[in-house]
C-alpha cells in the first residue's frame, strides 16, 4: 500500500475573481491576500497538507495570479530527493476547452489532463480561502474505513450561519444520505443532524460542508469526464448526484475553520489572533504555517504601548499605542499615532532616506503611516503612504462607499494597495 505522501495528490482551488473580498482582491487573487501579517491565504491548505504528509499540490488560478505565482515559486521548494511539489495550474485555452474555468468542478476537470499520469489513489480538493488547521491523515483514514468513494469534511454550524452553505444530512454510520446547497431560512427546520452534545450545546445543529473532498481517482475521473461532462460545480451538482448513486462519507471537523469570504470575516480572523487564546494557533510545533522566508531584521519598537498585538518581522514603531492589531512586515508608523482594532499589512520595500527626503520635498508621504494619526476599525493594505495628522475611525456609522483611497464595508475601511493619503485626512 503506498504511502500517504505517495497515494495523495492535492488540489488547492483558486477561487473566483473574489469580488466580495475587494479592494484587497483588486490586483491579486484570492489566495495571494496577505493575512496574519506575514503569510498569504494559500499557505494556510498548503501547510496543513504539508502537515499531513502530503506534498505533491497544485493550485489552480485564473485571475491576478502574478503575485500568487511569484509567491508559490519563491516558498514552495523540496529536496532533490523528494517527489514533492507546489505547481500553478492557471486556466489555459486548449483546442478542446477555449473557455476559463467556469466553476469548481469544471477547473479540476481541467486539470486532470495534468494530474493523469502521477501515480496518486486520492485527490484531495481544498479552498484557497479558508483559515484552519486540519490533519488530512485523520480524514483519510476515516474515507478507507467507510469503503467511500468520495468524503466531505463538515462542521457544525448554527442556524444563522446555515443559509450560507451546504447542508448535508448523515445516517448513524457517518454515511451522507441527503444535501441540500444554500437553504432558504424557511426549510432549515428539516435540516438539523446530530451533531454532538458539545456542539448542539452552542447551537450548532446543522452540518455543514467545508467544501474540502476526498475523491478515489476512479470516482472524480468517472465523476467530471464520463457521468458529468458538463457540470461546472462540485456543491450545485456532482455532489447532489452523487449521493444517490456512490458511498459519500463525512467527516465531522470540531477545530476552528472560517471562510474568508468577505471583508467582515477577512478582518475577524485576522484580529482574533490578537487575543489571549486564539482560535487559530500561529504557535503550535506540529502545525507550523509555512511561508516565504524573508531575510528581514527584528521589529523595533521605541516609546510604544502595546496591548493585544501581533507584530511581524522587519517594523520599525514609535507609535503612541497599538491595541487590538495585526501589524505586517516592515511597517513604519511615526510617534503620536494610535492605532486600535486594525490590521496594517506592511510593505514590500523599504524607503532609503534619501528617497524620503526626495518625496517629502514634493509633498509625498513616506511609504507607512505617518505621526499623530489615530486609526480604528481598519484594514490597511501594503505599500500605503498615510501623512500625518490623518484620522480614519471606522464603525457602523459609516455608509458603504467606494472612494479612489479607500473602501468602506460593514463599517470597515479597507485603505487601497499603493494608495497615498495626504496629510489631515479624515475618514
Amino acid at each position: 500500500m503506498l504511502s500517504i505522501s505517495k497515494s495523495v495528490v492535492g488540489i488547492i482551488l483558486g477561487g473566483g475573481a473574489g469580488t466580495r473580498l475587494f479592494p484587497l482582491t483588486a490586483s491579486r487573487s484570492k489566495p495571494a491576500v496577505p493575512i496574519a501579517g506575514k503569510y498569504r491565504l494559500v499557505d494556510i491548505p498548503i501547510s496543513n497538507c504539508i502537515n499531513s504528509n502530503i506534498n505533491r499540490m497544485f493550485v489552480l488560478t485564473q485571475f491576478n495570479s502574478a503575485s500568487l505565482n511569484k509567491h508559490i515559486k519563491n516558498t514552495y521548494h523540496f529536496s532533490a530527493f523528494s517527489t514533492g511539489f507546489v505547481d500553478i495550474l492557471a486556466a489555459e485555452q486548449t483546442p478542446d476547452n477555449p473557455g476559463w474555468f467556469q466553476g469548481t468542478a469544471d477547473a479540476v476537470r481541467q486539470s486532470l489532463r495534468h494530474i493523469r499520469n502521477l501515480d496518486f489513489e486520492y485527490l484531495l480538493i481544498l479552498s484557497g480561502d479558508q483559515l484552519y488547521q486540519m490533519d488530512f491523515t485523520e480524514m483519510l483514514a476515516n474515507h478507507k474505513a467507510k469503503g467511500a468513494d468520495l468524503s466531505i469534511a463538515t462542521i457544525p454550524v448554527t442556524e444563522r450561519e446555515a443559509p450560507e452553505f451546504g447542508l448535508l444530512k448523515s445516517d448513524d454510520n457517518g454515511m451522507i444520505t441527503s444535501f441540500i446547497e444554500k437553504p432558504k431560512p424557511e426549510v432549515l427546520a428539516d435540516w438539523t443532524s446530530d451533531t454532538g452534545t458539545d456542539m448542539q450545546s452552542h447551537g450548532r445543529n446543522y452540518l455543514a460542508s467545508m467544501g474540502i473532498y476526498i475523491f478515489n481517482r476512479k470516482a472524480i475521473f468517472n465523476f467530471l469526464n464520463e457521468i458529468h461532462p458538463d457540470a461546472t460545480d462540485f456543491g450545485k451538482e456532482i455532489i447532489p448526484d452523487s449521493i444517490n448513486n456512490y458511498n459519500v462519507a463525512s467527516f465531522q471537523y470540531d477545530g476552528y475553520w472560517t471562510d474568508i469570504g468577505n471583508i467582515y470575516s477577512f478582518y475577524e480572523a485576522n484580529l482574533a489572533l490578537t487575543q489571549e487564546i486564539p482560535p487559530f494557533n500561529l504557535f503550535d510545533n506540529a502545525k507550523t504555517v509555512y511561508t516565504r522566508p524573508r531575510m528581514l531584521p527584528p521589529a523595533k519598537i521605541s516609546g510604544t504601548t502595546l496591548e493585544k498585538t501581533l507584530i511581524a518581522e522587519g517594523c520599525i514603531i514609535h507609535a503612541s499605542r497599538l491595541e487590538n492589531s495585526v501589524v505586517g512586515i516592515r511597517s513604519r508608523i511615526g510617534h503620536g499615532t494610535t492605532i486600535v482594532s486594525s490590521y496594517i499589512m506592511g510593505n514590500d520595500y523599504y524607503e532609503t532616506i534619501e528617497e524620503m527626503a526626495a518625496n517629502l520635498a514634493k509633498g509625498i508621504p513616506k511609504v507607512g503611516i505617518g505621526e499623530r494619526c489615530y486609526i480604528k476599525n481598519a484594514i490597511i493594505d501594503k505599500n500605503c503612504r498615510i501623512g500625518d495628522d490623518v484620522r480614519i475611525n471606522g464603525g457602523d456609522h459609516l455608509a458603504s462607499v467606494d472612494h479612489p483611497l479607500y473602501t468602506v464595508k460593514d463599517g470597515i475601511v479597507v485603505v487601497k494597495k499603493e494608495a497615498v493619503v495626504p496629510n489631515g485626512f479624515v475618514i
